[in-house]
């Protein structure tokens, strides 16, 4: 199974609650990373845009919480 899939399925499992909280925590590992990229160049800069995408996901999966409640 991909990386993408067992994210998706893991975020399914959780309340908004934690949701949010995963939120929060990316984002700031975000801010974290491109602040070093900017600094020196990552490694691996495409885990920039794959933390994007995660936060992205993530906000989709609590906008649906939210219009279930």
């Amino acid at each position: 199974m991909s990386k993408k899939a067992e994210f998706v399925k893991s975020i399914h499992g959780m309340n908004e609650q934690d949701l949010r909280a995963r939120l929060s925590e990316d984002q700031l590992r975000l801010k974290k990373l491109e602040f070093a990229h900017a600094i020196s160049p990552l490694e691996n800069p495409m885990t920039i845009r794959g933390l994007r995408r995660d936060i992205a996901r993530l906000k989709t999966e609590i906008k649906l919480k939210q219009q279930q409640a």
